[in-house]
């Protein structure tokens, strides 16, 4: 049960802009409704797009104040009315669109899985908004076989890493595209079968080398830019373009002649949406990453673990472009 007078600390905006003028408030707790639990945080991991969110540049605009970010772990505080997978005490991972920058969240039970025995709760934030992407965007749209050639566009990051992870589980064969050595050896750690670096340049003549001219069946992009252009160059017949968002900071456009000779298909993936607008098809995909989770057969990567008070450390790190997986704030 939830005291009228209890509180808690959480990062507030207040205006839409520089993530520096973010702050931590306290702010005044509410029992979780029908179908809800209140979660006590142990960890929530920033992202890219919770950063875009603050900025104002996200397709999302919250009510302001708001509190960003939406990846969490932790212990279930209560329980609301028709809540029947989870109990006061267990341990859950899971995200909400924005809120989990914050010592408590109130959560859709729906939208929680039980944190796995070997996770912890550093791991348990760093799961679900990345593997939930690879795998509506691999699956659920891409509709990807064991066999199948797969490029990852920066694939050292949080979906990009996930991507790799979850392709290799499924039985393809991933070329993996990241910048420096560092990243590289992490993507050949999680799986790739190849690597390459951005910093050589074109990309083009390696994937269509490494296919023996084919070219890749599935190009996964979160970046966008130029790297989506020179993708669909060495993008194979009937192959499928996933597009997953613009981290490099331009939207790019595209010949649609080119689709036409190639007969690839570009599809867009927004895998909260994807369960918003078919929550039948969204449970199914809980249901399989719940699974996945469970079996220890995909991990994410944590590249570091900062206090509660570092949030705008950690964009700082994210702007800068110097995360490998996800970073995670603690308490």
């Amino acid at each position: 049960m939830t005291n009228a007078n209890e509180s808690f600390r959480a990062w507030r905006c207040h205006a839409f802009g520089d993530y520096h003028d973010l702050c931590i408030e306290t702010v005044a707790a509410h029992p979780p409704g029908p179908g809800e639990i209140d979660v006590d945080i142990h960890a929530f991991a920033p992202g890219f797009p919770d950063m875009l969110m603050v900025q104002g540049l996200y397709q999302l605009k919250p009510a302001l104040p708001f509190t960003p970010c939406a990846e969490f772990a932790g212990e279930v505080r209560t329980i609301g009315a028709d809540v029947v997978d989870f109990a006061v005490g267990d341990r859950v991972m899971g995200s909400v669109r924005f809120g989990a920058a914050a010592e408590r969240v109130i959560v859709p039970a729906a939208q929680c899985y039980r944190l796995p025995a070997d996770y912890g709760f550093a791991l348990g934030a760093a799961f679900s908004v990345g593997y939930q992407t690879a795998y509506v965007a691999l699956v659920a749209r891409g509709h990807l076989e064991a066999g199948e050639t797969v490029l990852v566009l920066g694939a050292a990051g949080g979906v990009g890493l996930a991507a790799v992870d979850l392709a290799k589980h499924l039985g393809a064969r991933v070329i993996a595209l990241a910048s420096g050595a560092e990243k590289l050896a992490l993507a050949r750690a999680k799986g790739a079968d190849h690597v390459l670096d951005y910093a050589a340049g074109s990309f083009r003549t390696a994937v269509k080398e490494l296919t023996d001219g084919r070219g890749a069946d599935v190009v996964f992009d979160p970046v966008g830019g130029d790297g989506f252009d020179e993708a669909l160059r060495c993008i194979a017949p009937f192959g499928r373009v996933l597009v997953i968002g613009f981290a490099s900071g331009r939207i790019p456009s595209v010949a649609v002649n080119h689709v036409l000779i190639k007969q690839y298909a570009i599809i867009g993936v927004r895998a909260g949406e994807y369960g918003r607008l078919d929550p039948t098809a969204g449970a199914v995909v809980r249901a399989a990453l719940a699974d996945l989770a469970a079996s220890g057969a995909v991990r994410p990567h944590v590249c570091a673990r900062l206090p509660f008070g570092d949030l705008v450390a950690a964009y700082d790190a994210i702007a800068a472009r110097r995360v490998s997986g996800r970073i995670v704030i603690e308490r």
